[in-house]
């Protein structure tokens, strides 16, 4: 279906802007039950670092009778406009920002997409005028909810996507 204000749309959701500072993700049907995880998941993300796309609040909107997950808007850039060196810096500042969710038990498992789903590799990667920023966190973990078994596994897949990432960002 599409909306008006209408920024991105995936498997399970779709993005529409609210305003010039506030987006929202809309859970409508069988989705609604992800609403509480996803925005507990961001808010720690949240109060880590500057990583994840900021939480807001979340809402209800009667017109589109939907659940919304209102978050911080951000405007990406197209990182092919700026030097190797400056894309080095961004890479650097990036990986130290999600080494340090990963220490405090916040892992994002969707980096990298795999061949066949909705969407572009790295599209939940962007680039801001602050830095790189990571959005969607749908299925990502908490190492307390998880444990320490599982966590490890997704963390040994997410530090092989960042690889793939690097690569692919730095033009290599």
């Amino acid at each position: 279906m599409k909306y008006s204000k209408q920024l991105s749309a995936g498997a399970n959701n779709t993005v529409i802007a609210l305003s010039d500072t506030e987006a929202a993700k809309l859970f409508i049907g069988d989705t609604r039950s992800d609403i509480g995880s996803e925005a507990e998941k961001m808010k720690f993300a949240n109060a880590i670092n500057g990583l994840v796309v900021k939480f807001i609040r979340l809402d209800y909107n009667e017109t589109l009778q939907a659940e919304m997950l209102v978050m911080e808007r951000i405007y990406p850039i197209d990182y092919r406009a700026y030097e190797y060196e400056k894309r080095e810096l961004w890479y650097s500042v990036f990986e130290d920002e999600l080494n340090e969710l990963h220490k405090a038990g916040f892992i994002h498992r969707d980096i990298k997409r795999p061949s066949g789903l909705e969407g572009m590799s790295f599209d939940n990667i962007l680039l801001t005028n602050t830095g790189l920023r990571l959005i969607d966190v749908g299925i990502s973990a908490l190492k307390s909810q998880v444990g320490d078994t599982l966590f490890e596994k997704y963390l040994e897949v997410e530090q092989k996507e960042m690889l793939l990432f690097r690569d692919y960002f730095l033009n290599r």
